[in-house]
């Protein structure tokens, strides 16, 4: 049995055709029927987020098998073939696994090493065992990658170096004051990078959001989004008397936090410390502010500065990670095989054993009168012949089963022997829920 993998990403696909492939949960319903019912494929689970949409299956005929994952992938975006085919990659057992593996640790990921891709594929592999279209290499597969992107996770560190300019600002932010908990924060501006930073702090714990604009129905509407209170822009120095982080990105020509307006505030302070962080170009606070004491002032290049590092502290994690998964991926690939060869070996010694137990019998018979010492010396001779002549094919079959072409030596073997195996009852246990096993 195959691993198959039919997908599209951020890598291989604009965005007007990945959204054209992020199936609802109607469609993916229908998607899941539709491969239980199809002869070709055994067992499929459907990965989609905003960045990728893959389906990963079984099947015993790879060339059937991506294209039935591709005609059905096709049929559900209502692009057209040739616009499809340039966007999506095909992959299978080996290759599969590894890019799965890849994709679980966050290093296929727009952001390298991003933590939320752990959950999603997590979600993916639970929803295709509650519409019972996992099988056992499937659940196997999964629950190896979820260890596998957790370990990698764990061992490397690859997550914890902020690589955005709004989670740099965080990161600062947590530096300064050890903890973002209750802290108070201003943003001056309604742009997607200040809102950005807002949502990580808040999702730090930030206590409160004051928002201050230009147009004060503009910052009505930013409030809104990040569940803070709106003020007009003339009363942001008062405000400044009590805040702890401030954000600002407006598209001022000049500074709007200086020294004549807002220099006061600071001052009055009592020397508690507020974090300045000024995403702006041009800038909207005055760098002289950045003197006083406990104001820590923070511009776009020292964010990039910060974003740039951790960046390369990301790769470094991700050497490292790649090491993690091509050794998960052998010893995957390796325990595999062994599911594989299973029923084949068990069905070979018993064919061997059978045929021993036959041709001891009449051995034995026709040397009538033997003492029970000669009887031992026979059937141990047997035994050992037998042992010894099965011992290089299985140890050859489990040698050429972790390659591509491993399940053909198998399926030769079970030929030429003519070994009786219950193919129903293999197909049923190869299918058969690991249940509480799922990560």
């Amino acid at each position: 049995m195959f691993i198959l993998l039919t997908g599209l990403s951020h890598k291989t696909a604009p965005i007007d055709v990945r959204e054209k492939c992020a199936f609802d949960k109607t469609q993916l319903r229908e998607i899941y029927n539709k491969l239980k019912s199809n002869g070709i494929i055994s067992g499929a689970v459907v990965l989609v987020t905003c960045n990728r949409t893959e389906v990963f299956a079984t099947g015993q005929d790879v060339r059937k098998g991506l294209l039935v994952l591709e005609g059905l992938l096709r049929s559900y975006s209502g692009i057209d073939q040739a616009g499809f085919a340039q966007h999506i990659y095909q992959l299978f057992s080996h290759h599969a696994v590894a890019h799965l593996f890849t994709v679980t640790a966050g290093l296929d990921s727009m952001i390298l090493g991003e933590q939320q891709i752990l959950g999603q594929v997590k979600d993916a592999y639970q929803a295709a065992v509650d519409h019972k279209a996992s099988n056992t290499t499937l659940n196997m597969l999964f629950q190896t990658a979820l260890r596998t992107g957790k370990k990698a996770r764990t061992e490397t560190g690859i997550s914890k170096y902020p690589v955005s300019v709004s989670s740099a600002a965080v990161e600062l932010c947590r530096e300064i004051f050890g903890s973002i908990e209750s802290k108070r924060v201003l943003i001056l501006g309604a742009g997607e990078t200040s809102e950005l930073a807002v949502k990580h702090l808040m999702a730090q714990g930030a206590h409160s959001v004051i928002v201050a604009n230009r147009s004060y129905d503009h910052a009505v509407e930013m409030a809104k989004a990040v569940k803070g209170k709106a003020i007009h822009f003339d009363v942001m120095p008062q405000e400044l008397q009590h805040t702890d982080i401030v954000i600002s990105c407006t598209a001022a020509p000049h500074f709007i936090i200086r020294n004549e307006n807002c220099g006061k505030a600071l001052l009055s302070r009592n020397s508690r410390e507020v974090v300045m962080i000024d995403i702006a170009m041009p800038r909207d606070i005055d760098p002289e502010l950045g003197k006083i004491k406990n104001v820590f002032l923070y511009d776009i290049d020292d964010l990039q500065n910060v974003v740039e590092a951790n960046y390369k502290e990301r790769l470094k994690a991700a050497h490292k990670a790649r090491e993690i998964i091509e050794q998960e991926t052998v010893l995957f690939d390796e325990k595999l095989a062994g599911l594989t060869l299973v029923p084949v070996i068990k069905s070979l010694k018993q064919f061997a054993d059978h045929v021993k137990q036959d041709e001891l019998k009449k051995a034995l018979n026709k040397l009538n009168g033997c003492s029970e010492r000669e009887e031992k010396i026979v059937s141990t001779l047997a035994h050992a012949i037998v042992k010894k002549i099965l011992h290089s094919p299985f140890a050859r079959l489990k040698e050429k089963a972790v390659n591509d072409q491993g399940h053909l030596y198998a399926d030769v073997v079970k030929d030429l022997f003519d070994l009786d195996i219950d193919e129903q009852e293999y197909r049923k246990n190869a299918h058969r829920k690991i249940g509480d096993k799922r990560q």
